[in-house]
């Protein structure tokens, strides 16, 4: 038998650095001229054969115009197509899994009941009473720590289940470097789902690897097992090549070497979308995907933006080297389906955008940029409630959550009287506290209409109500002031994060392209759950009013299923 190639994450990338020394084609300076817009195609009759539905983690419109200009490969192709540089993640609750859901549902987390990754169930038997986003907490082998992943949690129906609904022949298939990001795009009826998890890509509990997961997980094998040099440095990443300390330590110059068989440290990295592509790929042939008269649907989600803007902020030299091999990547995603002759549709957008860390933002003109005060954390608050009103449950904490996305939920144990009393004090103490933007109650929200206008318009009660779910959401909820980040303090791996209802977290890129799509931009505002309903519109399907909580946008003018008509 022969040995399987290298993933095309090595073949570009490990093999060219660690064996022949020489820097694959991304390391190259971009800052040449950009390639000139390619001749207009005559633009395919009917419906695609295949939808490819991108997110990139955590990729702000801020951070897509930032480096916009510097794409010379797939993101340059999607900007020949529709760009919409202002689409809008419009709920509060701007982390990975609820934006995941709103991508190809078309409608909001309120409606998704995927509040945030993860929430409080104060019942449940667990010591931390925590559950995850898309877990199965029923079966007996899944924590929260190490769960089973399930779509269990999604209320609503993806694009793909909807396809498939309509006609089972229909191929839904998605991959990422996380699960949550599968299980949101690709629904209750993935034909083919993998994300990566130790030392290769996997998929759900009752499923085996395909061939094409066991030849990716091999070729990863082979090299991660050879390591590779630092990453090369675009030419146009000067200015923010540079070092910033940040409690202790110092990000702004990694450049993202790594050490033999360090499968964690190749997950964190560019790396990591590489071998997102390379999976995608062999998938287009195994299943195979876009070959007969039914669309499909393939759903990708790249992980390293939000693995390198966690770690090391979005302002330093890390970022830049990512946004340089994001977009070498779709282009290899984009080659390949040319390659195979597919008649497809792509649309790229993200889960939620993304602060920077900070202590950087702070000298670069932010005084405000700050970190969590530990009185905001669940531990702070239920110290100085137990306090102040001597509640003190029996068992566990007396508040679970803060922080992070805002919800606050209180202890199952208390009575009537004590859950008043200590309500009213939590409630008192956060108006209080000069972090802190805006207290909303449960009640409260299950009285607010999500709204339908401009999402840059939306009041901060509005974009919480989008987000919240009877069912799940905390009993209080907190909105921390613009440029407070979650997190006390830095930490190696962890230096910054998202999560608000502020637009750096909620405005997002939205680009749509087809061949022979006429070249278009418009700056006003959109929603990301308008894409489902574009789509649909697209492959000609019809879903009954109220389906969606987005509109179509009328993109693909001419195309006999388009919105227009």
């Amino acid at each position: 038998m022969r040995p399987p190639k290298l993933s095309l994450a090595f073949s570009s990338l490990a093999v060219a650095i660690a064996l022949a020394g020489s820097a694959p084609a991304f390391a190259q300076d971009a800052a040449a001229a950009a390639p000139a817009a390619p001749a207009a195609a005559p633009a395919p009759q009917g419906p695609p054969k295949l939808i490819v539905a991108i997110s990139v983690d955590q990729y702000s419109a801020d951070l897509f115009q930032q480096y916009r200009e510097r794409y010379t490969k797939g993101l340059a192709r999607l900007l020949q197509g529709a760009v919409f540089p202002s689409g809008f993640q419009s709920h509060a609750a701007t982390e990975t899994c609820p934006g995941h859901s709103t991508l190809l549902t078309g409608v909001h987390p309120n409606r998704t009941g995927i509040i945030a990754n993860n929430w409080v169930v104060p019942g449940i038997g667990r010591a931390d009473k925590q559950v995850y986003c898309s877990e199965d907490e029923t079966n007996p082998k899944s924590t929260s720590e190490d769960s089973v992943i399930s779509p269990a949690h999604l209320k609503a129906p993806t694009l793909g289940d909807l396809l498939k609904k309509k006609n089972p022949a229909t191929l839904n298939v998605a991959v990422s470097a996380k699960d949550r990001a599968v299980v949101m795009m690709s629904g209750h009826t993935a034909d083919a789902a993998y994300w990566f998890k130790g030392k290769g890509f996997t998929s759900f509990e009752d499923r085996k690897l395909s061939p094409a997961a066991l030849a990716e997980n091999q070729a990863l094998a082979a090299g991660v097992g050879m390591g590779g040099a630092e990453l090369p440095v675009p030419g146009w990443c000067g200015p923010v090549d540079r070092a910033t300390d940040v409690g202790g330590f110092t990000i702004g110059t990694y450049r993202f070497p790594l050490k033999a068989g360090d499968f964690k440290g190749f997950s964190n990295s560019p790396r990591m979308d590489q071998a997102t592509t390379d999976m995608a790929v062999r998938l287009l042939d195994e299943m195979p995907l876009g070959k007969d008269d039914v669309p499909d649907v393939l759903s990708v989600s790249y992980s390293a933006t939000d693995k390198v803007g966690h770690a090391y902020g979005n302002e330093g030299v890390e970022m830049c080297i990512q946004m340089n091999v994001l977009d070498q990547t779709i282009g290899t995603l984009l080659d390949a389906l040319d390659a195979r002759g597919i008649d497809y549709a792509v649309v790229l957008s993200a889960d939620h955008g993304g602060a920077d860390a900070p202590e950087r933002m702070k000298l670069q003109g932010v005084p405000e940029a700050a970190r969590l005060d530990a009185s905001l954390t669940d531990k702070g608050l239920s110290d100085s409630v137990s306090k102040a009103t001597g509640v003190v449950p029996k068992d566990g904490p007396l508040l679970y959550g803060a922080g992070g996305s805002g919800d606050i939920w209180l202890n199952a144990g208390l009575t009537p009287r004590q859950h008043k009393k200590v309500v009213a004090e939590l409630i008192a103490e956060l108006k209080a506290n000069p972090q802190i933007s805006g207290v909303y109650t449960a009640q409260e929200l299950k009285a607010v209409k999500v709204p339908s206008g401009h999402p840059q318009d939306w009041t901060e009660l509005e974009r919480v109500a989008a987000s919240f779910d009877p069912e799940r959401s905390g009993e209080v909820l907190m909105m921390t002031k613009r440029a407070v980040v979650p997190g006390t303090k830095a930490v190696p791996g962890y230096t910054a994060t998202h999560g608000s209802p502020w637009d750096y977290d909620r405005r997002v890129p939205m680009l749509f392209w087809r061949k022979g799509l006429v070249r278009m931009e418009q700056a006003q505002p959109v929603e990301t759950v308008d894409i489902a309903p574009t789509l649909a519109a697209l492959v000609g399907l019809t879903e009954p009013a109220g389906t969606w909580d987005g509109r179509c946008l009328d993109i693909f003018a001419g195309e006999s299923d388009s919105c227009a008509r």
